[in-house]
C-alpha cells in the first residue's frame, strides 16, 4: 500500500486524541493514559498497513486485529469510526447503557474481531486466527496489540511459545511499550527487561521503534510483514498519556477520565500542537 503523508497522519492523530478525551469525559470513566499512547499505532495499522474494508467488515481476505489491551478501546473505537466502520455520532455513547461501545471491545461492533480485556488472552486468540487462516490457505495477517504490563501474565508467554512452535509467520504482535501499568512503573511492579531478549529467546523476530513516529512505525510494520518463518513482535516505545503534558508518564491516568476543566485544558494543549 502506498504510504500516506505523515503530516496528514499526525493531524489525524491530534484530532483522534481530542475525540478520545471527549469520549472519556462524556462517559465519566475509562482508561485515558493507555488509550492516548495507542493512537499512532492504531492509525498506522488502519490507515496504512491493514488490509481491510469498512464497507465489508466480514470480508474473508481481511487482516485481523486483536486489541488484547482491551481497556484502551476508546482509541480503537475512535479510529474505527474515523475509517468508516460506524457513524462518528455513536462515539459519545461510549460506556453508556445499551451501547455497542462497551468499556472493553465486544463482538458485534463492526471492526471488532474479538471480545477482549481480560488481560493476557489476546495473543492466544490471535494464534487461533492465524492457525485457522493457515488451514484455509489464506494469506491474511493477524496483528495483536498488547500492553507492556499485560506481559506479566503467564498466558502471554505460553502463546508466544505456541506461535513460534507453529512458525506463525503471519502473526505480528505489537507491544504498547509505555512502561507504566495500573500500579506504577512496570519495572517496579514486575520488571520484564530485557524485554527484546525475552521475545527472541521464545523464537520471535523482534523489532523496536518509537511508537509515536509514523516513519518508524510503518518501517517496522513493513519489516514484520516481510519476515517469513517465525512470528514478529514490534516493541513500540510510547508515552502513557501522550499529547497532554499533565497526563504524560503519570500512572494516575491509567484508569480515570478527565473532568470538564481538565478536558478543556487538554484540548487547548492539543490544539496548540497543530499550529
Amino acid at each position: 500500500m502506498e504510504r500516506p503523508d505523515v503530516k496528514v497522519l499526525q493531524e489525524k492523530s491530534r484530532e483522534l486524541r481530542k475525540t478520545v478525551l471527549k469520549m472519556l469525559a462524556n462517559a465519566g470513566s475509562g482508561h485515558t493514559g493507555g488509550s492516548l499512547s495507542l493512537i499512532e499505532i492504531l492509525v498506522s495499522l488502519y490507515m496504512y498497513k491493514l488490509r481491510h474494508d469498512p464497507k465489508n467488515p466480514k470480508w474473508e481476505g481481511r487482516d485481523r486485529l486483536v486489541l488484547s489491551k482491551g481497556h484502551g478501546c476508546s482509541a480503537l473505537y475512535a479510529v474505527l469510526s474515523e475509517v468508516g466502520y460506524f457513524p462518528k455520532s455513536e462515539l459519545m455513547t461510549f460506556r453508556k447503557f445499551g451501547t455497542r461501545l462497551q468499556g472493553h471491545p465486544q463482538l458485534g461492533l463492526p471492526g471488532v474481531e474479538a471480545s477482549t480485556g481480560s488481560l493476557g488472552q489476546g495473543l492466544s486468540i490471535a494464534n487461533g486466527m492465524a492457525l485457522a487462516m493457515r488451514i484455509d490457505k489464506s494469506d491474511a495477517r493477524v496483528y495483536c496489540v498488547m500492553g507492556d504490563g499485560e506481559l506479566n501474565e503467564g498466558q502471554v508467554w505460553e502463546a508466544a511459545m505456541t506461535a513460534a512452535h507453529y512458525k506463525l509467520g503471519s502473526m505480528c504482535g505489537i507491544v504498547d511499550f509505555n512502561k507504566i501499568q495500573i500500579d506504577g512503573w512496570c519495572k517496579d511492579t514486575m520488571n520484564m527487561e530485557p524485554l527484546g531478549d525475552k521475545w527472541r529467546s521464545f523464537g520471535w523476530n523482534v523489532l523496536e521503534c518509537d511508537g509515536h513516529d509514523f516513519g518508524q512505525l510503518m518501517n517496522a510494520l513493513d519489516d514484520a510483514a516481510d519476515f517469513e518463518g517465525a512470528p514478529s513482535v514490534i516493541l513500540a516505545h510510547t508515552i502513557k498519556g501522550k499529547g497532554v503534558s499533565f497526563m504524560e508518564n503519570d500512572a494516575k491516568w491509567h484508569g480515570i477520565a478527565p473532568k470538564q476543566d481538565e478536558l478543556e485544558k487538554a484540548l487547548r494543549e492539543i490544539d496548540g500542537q497543530g499550529r
